[in-house]
């Protein structure tokens, strides 16, 4: 009688269990049969989607880029929460694969965020700012997110709800954003674009987790800087609003004074001082001065003038307003971070329906009607948070591990972008048509963009397929127009 060693029994299991699982796989390919894959946009679609899609598929492998194409896609269809099987639900027959492998390309599949950001921003500056300084806006907005086990969520102030009398918390996730401000020929003001976003940890947050704390103003520079080691030809302007006024931020801001300059809000008692004076003769001993004569504060000099000039300027939301002006210069000192060089400008809405109110800026090379204007401009990327709760459901994902909450809101940011420039390059006769149902309206919003391009999509793409053609074709005009305006609302 032969004995079998027990290391030889264990390696006869694992070739069994290894032949079983070869033959079950085997047997479900051939009750699958050929892998499908998603079917391929049309000529006249994909002159304008390909050219975007294409910066994108170098982020991914092949079989992850055709499920991120296919979200992408459905994403723009769906009305309501944008989870991954709702989106599913609107393509489901256009969706080849396991639904489960959809789910995977947020929460299992490797590719880096910061790539498709390089290929959509270089996509915005190729093709509408090809040349000059670019503008560029940063902010926060606090997207409530519930679930006792989700990834980053903290308790933060909502600066929308909250009132100088009264703050409101939100639970959920702190984005910090920064964005490309592009004037398109169709809008009178310009659009602010997301390419890069952050998420803002709290500190306790991360003195639970062992990590460095970083505050939204540094989270921001980092966009910065990254944005800045990208294009190493552009110059941006950078705006922001009283949180990001900081003078660790215009210190950076300055060190990069050839390519990057900072508009913000200003202190009225800020501490201004004159240059250190040089040093002449003998050397000194000791540590040479770091600053010079203290000057006054923007809110003494103002104080003492009687007179402002007066200017008329671009204004909130795209209008003008006549205001009265008044600017200055100096060095912006804090302790223990010496001097920055700012302007700082004081404006006053002569119309009295908007409070005085303090600027600055890093170049002082910038008139006092550019550094207004360029402030006031900053606030389009506040539309842009707005329209993205409206109409692209922000505060409506799901996902709550790790991979999934950095990924799912940051493709949503660059989802509003992407609408954008697909309806800017979309033919004209699409955009015609959806401006002659507003014909009161005096600009166009992003509704009317959602709107123009999701019904692009299903004409142009889901009803010219070879299976849909020829059945949508016999629906009466009036209908089919009453059917696509049904399946593409802006909301």
């Amino acid at each position: 009688m032969t004995t079998v060693s027990r290391c030889t029994r264990r390696k006869n299991v694992q070739h069994s269990r290894r032949g079983h699982r070869q033959r079950r796989l085997a047997r479900q390919g051939r009750r699958r049969g050929p892998r499908r894959r998603p079917a391929p946009l049309p000529a006249p679609v994909g002159r304008v989607a390909d050219r975007l899609l294409q910066a994108f598929r170098a982020a991914f492998t092949r079989p992850t880029y055709e499920r991120f194409a296919v979200l992408l896609l459905a994403a723009i269809l769906t009305t309501g929460c944008r989870t991954v099987l709702n989106l599913l639900r609107t393509v489901e027959a256009l969706a080849p694969g396991h639904p489960c492998s959809y789910h995977r390309v947020f929460s299992r599949r490797r590719y880096s965020l910061w790539r498709l950001g390089r290929a959509l921003a270089a996509a915005i500056l190729q093709r509408w700012v090809p040349s000059g300084t670019v503008a560029v806006a940063g902010d926060d907005t606090v997207a409530e997110h519930k679930g006792p086990k989700v990834y980053g969520k903290g308790c933060h102030r909502d600066p929308v709800r909250s009132t100088h009398a009264y703050t409101a918390y939100r639970w959920g996730h702190k984005w910090v954003v920064l964005a490309i401000l592009v004037r398109f020929p169709f809008a009178t003001r310009p659009w602010a674009l997301p390419v890069l976003v952050a998420l803002y940890h709290s500190e306790e947050w991360n003195r639970q987790h062992g990590r460095r704390h970083k505050t939204p103003a540094q989270l921001l520079r980092q966009l910065l800087a990254a944005l800045l080691h990208w294009f190493p030809q552009r110059r941006f302007l950078f705006t922001a609003d009283s949180n990001y006024a900081s003078h660790e931020l215009a210190s950076f801001a300055h060190r990069h004074q050839s390519r990057l300059a900072m508009v913000s809000k200003f202190y009225p008692d800020a501490n201004l001082y004159a240059p250190a004076p040089a040093v002449t003769g003998k050397r000194p001993t000791g540590r040479p001065r770091g600053k010079g004569a203290k000057q006054p504060a923007p809110q003494e000099v103002v104080a003492q003038t009687r007179r402002l000039r007066r200017r008329n300027v671009a204004w909130y939301g795209g209008g003008r307003r006549d205001v009265g002006v008044l600017s200055g210069q100096g060095q912006w000192y804090k302790s223990g971070q010496g001097l920055v060089p700012v302007q700082w400008v004081y404006v006053v809405d002569r119309s009295g329906r908007h409070r005085p109110e303090y600027f600055f800026s890093t170049d002082r090379h910038l008139t006092e009607t550019q550094v207004i204007e360029a402030y006031t401009g900053r606030w389009n990327i506040e539309t842009t948070f707005q329209e993205m709760r409206s109409y692209l459901k922000l505060e409506k994902t799901r996902g709550w591990t790790k991979p999934t909450v950095l990924r799912t809101a940051p493709c949503l940011f660059g989802l509003y972008a992407v609408i954008a420039l697909w309806y800017a390059e979309m033919p004209v006769r699409w955009r015609k048509q959806q401006a002659v149902r507003y014909a009161r309206k005096r600009d166009v919003a992003f509704s009317d963009a959602i709107t123009a391009v999701r019904r692009w999509l299903w004409e142009e793409w889901v009803f010219a397929m070879p299976a849909h053609k020829g059945a949508f074709a016999k629906i009466p005009p009036r209908l089919r127009q009453t059917l696509l305006q049904a399946v593409a609302p802006a909301a």
